[in-house]
């Protein structure tokens, strides 16, 4: 690793190298997953826009499992990426064993409400009668999946804050490939199998989790990795260790779990509006996974690079990753979002929306184009703080801000107001700018970098008194 990316000058070739070297596998590996959830979408269009509106339910609930496990993500992340610019081999598979034990019982809660009580789940997001059958008979199924898909996002976490991506990114390509197979077989039913509707998609997702488990495992034992099979390692913490990484992951856990929350009162307001606008957003966050896709590149490298700068002592380096990250993010998420726009009508139609419903994801499209080049600006900014140590000051600014700003005004629009469905989408985002603003301050301050290995905390008497200066 390069002491620094510039005496007095930043380096940006060996910057952009080792940006490229993980976001670039990273995001085509999430641009993969999100493919195939959009080919699911139009796998199962031809059989109406009530199948895809309770598709586009359930991925939300599945969206709110990604809340609940995603600060131990995070937490994991911190730990590993700095333990691994530290070289602690032991620190590494001690934060890796929290993280996982961590994310599966997560994954237990979730997947056991979908398998035991899907109608309950479905009562919560939508009041339409039809939709919630269609989506019983859908998580009934995928429900088996929750628990291999987070197991194989905990062992991604790992391969990733050490900096083997391809592995996670091959592992999604075998099991992608395998997902769009199967919804051939099982939704239209071929080779002698009967057609099963939505519930041959849910059936092929969990065809598809597991041969991804399967498939990093096997990847990961023909490369001579070694931090996934010390499985005594992950289990050799304290309680003093695991009360550091829970203090850690704490914050972010607050986070993830009250804005998923916040964002599941957003789909129950949208999920009561007509049904044609519940299609257009069922198919609007299909492809708003496209431009995240993208963003988690770039998360995932911050993450990273940052992370493993802060942990090896040069905290110099760190900050001025962190600035560029910021700016080069929002210029990506700026041409996917033209990208998108230009395909947007063959795509929407494609995804069965006509008449009433496309223009809804239309104007669902504008509204997050201009929006999301500052939210996710906000996010990789959150992101860098959380792997430099700092969980504490991202988290609070988004849950006063969902809570006190951004939930009374969808509420207020949706059920006291009446407003049209897209002023209620306009408010998702009001908060956005504001924190932008309170973000860059603090990205400037360089507070947000906080170690927690010996060498990170021995260099920063010397960064803080040179950025004083």
């Amino acid at each position: 690793m390069d002491k620094r990316e510039g005496g007095g000058r930043f380096r940006w070739a060996p910057f952009l190298k080792n940006l490229t070297a993980i976001a670039v596998p990273v995001a085509f590996q999430n641009l993969l997953t999100t493919t195939a959830s959009m080919v699911d979408t139009m796998m199962v269009a031809p059989l109406g826009e009530l199948y895809v509106g309770a598709l586009g339910l359930c991925a939300q609930f599945s969206s709110l499992m990604f809340s609940g496990y995603w600060g131990f993500v995070g937490g994991g992340m911190l730990f590993i990426s700095q333990y691994w610019g530290a070289g602690d081999d032991d620190g590494i598979e001690r934060s890796y064993g929290m993280t996982w034990m961590c994310m599966m019982a997560v994954a237990v809660v979730f997947g056991s409400l979908a398998i035991f009580a899907p109608g309950t789940v479905m009562k919560i997001y939508t009041d339409k009668t039809a939709i919630q059958d269609i989506g019983v008979s859908y998580l009934r199924i995928v429900g088996f999946a929750y628990v291999m898909q987070v197991f194989s996002m905990a062992m991604s976490c790992l391969l990733r804050a050490t900096e083997r991506v391809r592995i996670p990114m091959i592992a999604s390509v075998v099991s992608v490939a395998v997902n769009l197979g199967l919804n051939w077989v099982f939704i239209y039913g071929h080779f002698g199998i009967p057609a099963m509707g939505i519930r041959g998609a849910a059936l092929a997702t969990t065809c598809a989790a597991a041969v991804n488990v399967l498939t990093i495992y096997f990847l990961a034992w023909k490369s001579g990795y070694k931090y996934l099979f010390r499985i005594r390692g992950h289990f050799c913490w304290s309680r003093a260790d695991f009360k550091v990484f829970f203090v850690k992951c704490f914050p972010i856990l607050c986070n993830e779990i009250l804005v998923g929350i916040g964002n599941m009162v957003i789909n129950i307001t949208l999920g009561r509006q007509p049904e044609y606008v519940i299609s257009a957003v069922a198919v609007f966050r299909t492809l708003e996974g496209l431009i995240i896709g993208f963003f988690a590149g770039f998360s995932n490298a911050s993450s990273v690079l940052v992370g493993k700068c802060v942990g090896s002592g040069e905290p110099d380096t760190a900050y001025e990753r962190a600035k560029r990250l910021v700016y080069l993010c929002s210029g990506v998420i700026l041409t996917a979002n033209l990208v998108l726009f230009a395909v947007h009508r063959p795509v929407l139609t494609r995804m069965s929306l006509s008449g009433a419903s496309y223009e809804a994801g239309v104007w669902m499209l504008v509204i997050y184009g201009a929006a999301s080049v500052i939210r996710m600006g906000n996010w990789i900014q959150n992101d860098t703080y959380r792997a430099a140590g700092d969980a504490v000051y991202g988290t609070v600014l988004e849950i006063v801000f969902m809570y006190v700003l951004v939930l009374p005004c969808v509420l207020i629009s949706g059920f006291v107001l009446h407003l049209p469905y897209w002023a209620v989408f306009l408010c998702c985002y009001i908060d956005e700018p504001i924190r932008y603003v309170l973000m860059q301050i603090r990205l400037y301050s360089g507070k947000w970098i906080k170690p927690v290995t010996e060498a990170g905390r021995a260099a920063m008497p010397e960064f803080l008194k040179k950025l004083k200066s």
